[in-house]
């Protein structure tokens, strides 16, 4: 038999996905520069927050800032978490064209990535709920509460990173891919990260309302301090699955046409 006849046959979706998620995972560990500042940024500003605005929260009747302030240091720690550099770096390197040429499926190679990225943003928010915790936050919702947070916290992550995987596969390049960041400015700042909603004004107020993470961070401070409220969690998966279907939209585009070109 002429060896040049033989073709590799398809593993299927599930083992592609799970091919693609674990060499994911195993690669994390080896790039702890990559991890360790989005850990420390959120934990830091964490302290800042609480320290410099505390006293002030009061007049915008924020009885408890530390519970106020814990969703946004989730944010901080899970949003723009992604392997799009590490899928920028086979682009250049020419593995993710070898994939290509592969029976792998194609949805799986960049699923499989945003799995291990769930994966990496939950345990990414496990240090900061346990710091909050021990500063004296209480989930008024219990360890069911705690759960939701972090699927909450999780969805969110996944939701975002669509946006620097559109980036990587359409440029393929490290630099666009590291100035993503740059979306996440908006997100996190124009919203209801220090006061209540009601008490921001002008501009500002009205940037907040269309912004998902005003929504979000309401869903996950109902979970604190509020009990299930099952209206304002079922807004925040609203905010969620919008953002989740944009970037997705881009992503996977991103990919059909990356695909296309080969």
């Amino acid at each position: 038999m002429n060896n040049s006849s033989i073709k590799a046959k398809p593993a299927g979706f599930f083992s592609d996905l799970w091919t693609v998620a674990a060499r994911a995972l195993r690669a994390i560990p080896k790039e702890p520069e990559s991890v360790i500042p989005a850990l420390i940024i959120p934990l830091f500003f964490f302290a800042v927050n609480v320290g410099a605005l505390s006293d002030i929260s009061e007049f915008a009747g924020v009885e408890d800032f530390l519970a106020f302030q814990l969703p946004v240091a989730i944010v901080f720690a899970v949003t723009g978490i992604s392997r799009a550099s590490a899928l920028v770096t086979d682009i250049k390197s020419g593995y993710f064209d070898r994939l290509l040429v592969s029976p792998v499926k194609r949805t799986a190679l960049l699923l499989g990535l945003m799995i291990a990225d769930l994966a990496l943003v939950i345990a990414l928010s496990i240090p900061v709920i346990i710091l909050g915790t021990l500063l004296g936050v209480e989930f008024v919702t219990g360890i069911p509460g705690i759960l939701a947070f972090l699927a909450l916290a999780g969805l969110w992550g996944l939701a975002f990173t669509g946006f620097p995987y559109a980036i990587a596969l359409k440029t393929g390049s490290p630099g666009a891919v590291n100035s993503s960041f740059l979306l996440f400015f908006p997100f996190a700042f124009l919203t209801s990260s220090f006061l209540p909603l009601d008490a921001l004004t002008g501009w500002l107020a009205t940037v907040a309302v269309y912004n998902p993470v005003t929504y979000l961070l309401d869903g996950l401070r109902s979970l604190i301090y509020v009990g299930w409220d099952w209206q304002a969690l079922a807004i925040t998966l609203l905010a969620i699955g919008i953002v989740l279907s944009i970037s997705f939209t881009m992503a996977f585009l991103a990919l059909r046409g990356r695909v296309t070109r080969k």
